[in-house]
């Protein structure tokens, strides 16, 4: 076993145990840190995916997370005031704004990714960044569901044997969410999917020459990303009750590429220890000073320039 492997199982060990052990001595606000830290790491797996094994730099990956918060919200909000009742999506039935934040967000990476694969380098972080916008900028001008403001959700997504008003289940499921997403992203990349992606990364010209279409392996992979972004997104709606559009703003995007960066790319706990370092330095950060976007920036540019591989660097060995 290598030493990333086990510093990933521990790391994961203690997301379990100490969140749960916060809460029940009354530390209630540690729970809910771990909630979102544990969210966000889901989107920052499936943008590893992309970025760490694909080589794709998406900046405009909190569509996605906006989108999916947007799947839970709007239903929910048709569900106490009426309308889209033909459609079946007037409801609080998590099993169809789950699974709709996914189709969704899914539908939205296949076409625009059909397009930004089009191109590459810093064209392709324009073009992704340009189709988030744009999605943001589309929210901010349907006024029902509440414009530049936002929108509250006043229920939960309803789960046969959950009840997510209850912290630590919300927990539950946002931590067996990540370890799901985690599974899958591993498995993709040790596939023959995935190393032709990880090929396709190193050199497309080569895979092409190999008879094999490097576009159509990373729009699949786009695709994938895209809907696990989209139910990361419909956990953060339930852990908020509030949705904004400010969820997709392109910061955010940056905000889940400096976990994938600080964590460390092309392995698959590294995004999770970077979400893990970006929530708490945030936090401590913030006590200080309200710039504590400086320190913080200073911070990543050390690991960038002095580790290799991000955190994750720290931890290397023979298997």
């Amino acid at each position: 076993m290598s030493a990333r492997t086990i510093a990933t199982l521990a790391l994961m060990a203690l997301l379990a145990v100490l969140p749960p052990l916060f809460f029940y001595t009354g530390n209630a606000f540690w729970l809910d840190l771990a909630t979102r830290l544990t969210i966000l790491a889901i989107a920052a797996v499936s943008l590893n995916l992309i970025l760490g094994y694909g080589g794709l730099v998406s900046f405009g990956h909190a569509a996605y997370v906006g989108l999916g918060a947007y799947a839970v919200g709007i239903p929910a909000y048709h569900w106490l005031y009426g309308g889209l009742e033909s459609l079946g999506l007037a409801t609080t039935s998590g099993l169809v704004q789950i699974p709709l934040a996914m189709v969704v967000c899914a539908l939205f990476a296949l076409i625009t990714g059909a397009i930004c694969l089009r191109t590459k380098g810093v064209y392709f972080i324009m073009i992704t960044m340009a189709f988030a916008q744009m999605v943001y900028y589309a929210i901010v001008s349907i006024e029902e569901y509440g414009g530049d403001d936002g929108l509250v959700i006043d229920t939960r997504s309803e789960l046969p044997g959950l009840n997510l008003d209850d912290p630590i289940q919300l927990f539950a499921l946002a931590y067996v969410s990540l370890v799901v997403a985690m599974l899958i992203v591993r498995m993709i990349t040790r596939s023959r999917f995935g190393m032709v992606l990880r090929g396709a990364k190193g050199n497309a010209e080569r895979v092409q020459m190999m008879g094999l279409n490097p576009y159509a392996y990373r729009l699949t992979a786009y695709v994938i990303s895209g809907a696990m972004a989209g139910y990361a997104g419909a956990l953060l709606g339930n852990f908020t009750t509030f949705i904004s559009p400010e969820m997709m703003d392109w910061t955010r995007s940056g905000e889940l590429m400096f976990m994938v960066i600080l964590g460390g790319a092309s392995t698959t706990g590294g995004p999770v220890l970077g979400a893990a370092a970006f929530i708490i330095l945030e936090e401590v950060l913030s006590h200080f000073t309200i710039y504590w976007h400086l320190p913080f920036g200073l911070l990543l540019i050390a690991v960038v320039l002095f580790t290799r591989g991000g955190l994750m660097g720290f931890f290397r060995g023979r298997k």
